[in-house]
């Protein structure tokens, strides 16, 4: 069995990278062993999961701990925040282990049901409508995030938790700032300062004017603090609606990148159910990645993991493994649904999962059914990416019909 140390060497590779060919993960990550070492942009170094089945054990694992905070110092480096408080605070759980994780998801699990997602099926759809009538009202061209992709999430998430119209913007700004991968310690304090004094309000509001929001549920039907709903509720923000946003967006340039794709969809619009899971294993937009510290030595590929040395899983390259399916680097709509981890795996998988596959269902086909003509504004090699983000997809999609 191989079991080597962890090298600590500056010629090692870095993640992440810029994807190829906009949507594709670099070929490095392609073909080669599932799992091998990996210097951070930081410096630091640790191991990259590329393979499918290492990465469910990874993120399925007890000895790999979601505390980041827990590693060495081969760890990827955390905010200074994260570090002396040991954690994200109260209410935190995405990145939390059991006992707490499990706590704190149990308040929300009766709120991201299967059944829940369908009950709000018909407003999700009406909010689509809005932004469908926005993007057009917009006039040619139009940018599709600015009018469609980014408000309709936005909509739902924040009807969902109870923030108001007005207060939106003021949270998809501290969003946006939150979501940059470059932030130093300073501008995360910064940026956490905004969040907290804006969800404070938030909160403090309900307490005294209760609504039907998650929020008011919460702080009328639970015995959580208002830090630890604060922790909640910023998790459930900004992953809430960055995911879905670009998703929306990118997803959409790629159909119009495809449009053999696309054709499949509007003549059989009962695709689109399974065409939004290929998209989502196919496009990925963690740009990031899942971060575990091993808590004992593990074996996972054929490689010892230390206890306290960090494992980075890619899920763009996990996502086309061909152990997941046949062909992955080709998009087919038409692919039956495979079990892919755009989600991620484990108890750690996305608790909004079902909110957010209602949204992409409804978007895409308000989308082909409203503009049958929809295509790029700008040449494709002009498009803005989002490599400086956490969550890959688009700055802005000029569109026409």
């Amino acid at each position: 069995m191989h079991t080597p140390t962890c090298p600590a060497h500056e010629a090692l590779p870095t993640y992440p990278r810029e994807r190829e060919d906009y949507v594709n993960p670099p070929t490095t990550l392609l073909g080669g062993p599932p799992i091998s070492p990996l210097r951070f942009i930081e410096g630091s170094v640790g191991w990259l999961v590329t393979g499918y089945h290492e990465a469910r054990q990874v993120l399925s694992d007890p000895r790999f701990s979601a505390e980041r905070w827990r590693g060495d110092d081969t760890v990827q480096p955390v905010p200074a925040w994260i570090r002396s408080n040991r954690g994200n605070g109260p209410g935190t759980f995405m990145v939390m282990d059991p006992p707490y994780h499990g706590y704190y998801r149990s308040q929300l699990t009766r709120y991201f049901t299967v059944k829940r997602a369908r009950e709000l099926e018909t407003r999700i759809e009406e909010i689509v409508a809005g932004g469908l009538d926005s993007l057009e009202a917009a006039g040619r061209p139009a940018d599709l995030v600015q009018h469609f992709a980014l408000p309709v999430p936005s909509l739902v998430i924040c009807e969902l938790l109870g923030v108001s119209y007005e207060e939106r913007k003021a949270f998809q700004s501290v969003a946006a700032r939150i979501m940059r991968q470059d932030l130093n310690d300073a501008d995360y304090h910064d940026v956490r300062v905004s969040l907290v004094e804006f969800l404070d309000a938030l909160i403090k509001s309900k307490r005294k004017q209760p609504g039907s929001d998650l929020i008011s549920e919460l702080t009328a039907h639970t015995e959580l603090s208002d830090e630890e709903i604060m922790g909640i509720a910023a998790q459930l923000l900004v992953a809430g609606h960055e995911t879905t946003m670009n998703m929306l967006s990118l997803g959409t340039f790629t159909l119009l990148r495809n449009p053999d794709q696309t054709r499949r969809l509007r003549a059989d619009p009962s695709l689109i159910p399974g065409a939004v899971e290929e998209l989502l294993r196919y496009l990925a937009i963690l740009n990031a990645f899942p971060v575990r510290i091993a808590q004992e030595d593990a074996v996972i590929g054929g490689v010892t993991v230390r206890a306290g040395q960090s494992v980075a899983v890619s899920v763009p390259a996990v996502n086309r493994d061909p152990a997941l399916v046949d062909d992955p680097d080709t998009l087919d709509v038409g692919r039956p649904r495979s079990a892919h981890l755009a989600f991620g795996y484990g108890i750690h998988q996305c608790l909004g999962q079902h909110l957010a596959r209602t949204e992409l269902v409804a978007g895409y086909r308000g989308l082909l059914d409203r503009f049958p003509g929809l295509e790029l504004a700008i040449p494709m090699e002009k498009v803005r990416m989002r490599t400086d983000m956490v969550v890959y997809g688009i700055h802005e999609l000029p569109v026409t019909w």
